[in-house]
């Protein structure tokens, strides 16, 4: 996954390969949750949780799309530049179209943040 995203975060581009993580789509407990490229996607270790703890969901049109509660939080400059400036920014895929998320997987993840949310 990380080569995929030429070890690269898929939200922040941050490249430094020691703060990222290849972040399943489904989670591997999930009977889809396979553990192949087109389920993964490359996080740096803070968009890795937050998008684990459903703080942000991407669309199947790769749009990352940050939590309302989130958005209306006044905080540091962290929340503001590393969570709150990604809402409705796009996701940055692997340029081989057979490495990119499966659109299906975002679908049903993104059910999952929608549902929380």
């Amino acid at each position: 996954v990380l080569l995929a995203y030429q070890d690269s975060c898929a939200l922040c581009k941050l490249k430094h390969r020691e703060l990222l993580d290849a972040a399943h789509i489904i989670p591997d407990h999930e009977p889809e949750g396979l553990p192949i490229v087109t389920n993964g996607l490359s996080l740096c270790k803070l968009h890795h949780s937050a998008f684990d703890s459903f703080i942000l969901g991407i669309t199947p049109d790769y749009e990352v799309i940050v939590r309302n509660d989130i958005l209306e939080e006044t905080d540091g400059p962290v929340l503001q530049y590393a969570l709150k400036n990604l809402h409705k920014s796009k996701l940055i895929v692997p340029r081989s179209p057979s490495e990119r998320p499966n659109r299906d997987n975002l679908a049903w993840r993104y059910e999952k943040f929608i549902s929380v949310g």
